[in-house]
């Protein structure tokens, strides 16, 4: 099966809406899937008051960029794991699924989280048996580069 069947209109659907509404903190963030490959996810979301960290210059708060990133990575290795499973059935996937998990993130920040939009890229970078390594990047509305990220994954 090729990527492109892989990855049918019914798929990234049923991904979408597991990502967006059924994953309570995603939801919480605002998060929502705008563009899924297997080479390439981009998440977005829109700056909320809730999200601010530095109250004086409404700057978005280190935790939320870092946990958008973190989706972002876990999103990325959790595609290239359903990839890799292709043709098992779906009690297989759900268990695998059901154990992703970050392993290590390291998220460096470039400039304040200034802006009223946000999107998250992720690449994979490796995807193993049993570990997915991923590169992300943050920006703004205005295409600033925010921060980068490099996620590591349990997928199997």
């Amino acid at each position: 099966m090729s990527a492109a069947s892989f990855l049918t209109p019914e798929t990234v659907s049923q991904i979408k809406k597991t990502f967006e509404e059924r994953i309570p903190f995603n939801k919480a963030l605002g998060l929502t899937v705008s563009e899924l490959s297997l080479d390439r996810v981009v998440l977005s979301w829109d700056m909320r008051p809730e999200q601010i960290g530095n109250f004086v210059h409404g700057i978005l708060h280190g935790g939320v960029i870092s946990a958008a990133l973190d989706a972002t990575g876990g999103l990325v290795a959790m595609i290239n794991a359903l990839k890799r499973m292709e043709g098992s059935g779906p009690e297989e996937r759900s268990a695998v699924l059901s154990k992703i998990g970050t392993i290590d993130l390291r998220v460096d920040f470039l400039r304040r989280g200034v802006g009223k939009s946000f999107y998250a890229t992720g690449y994979i970078l490796r995807t193993g048996s049993r570990v997915a390594v991923t590169r992300m990047e943050l920006h703004n509305e205005q295409d600033k580069l925010l921060a980068t990220g490099t996620g590591t994954y349990i997928v199997g």
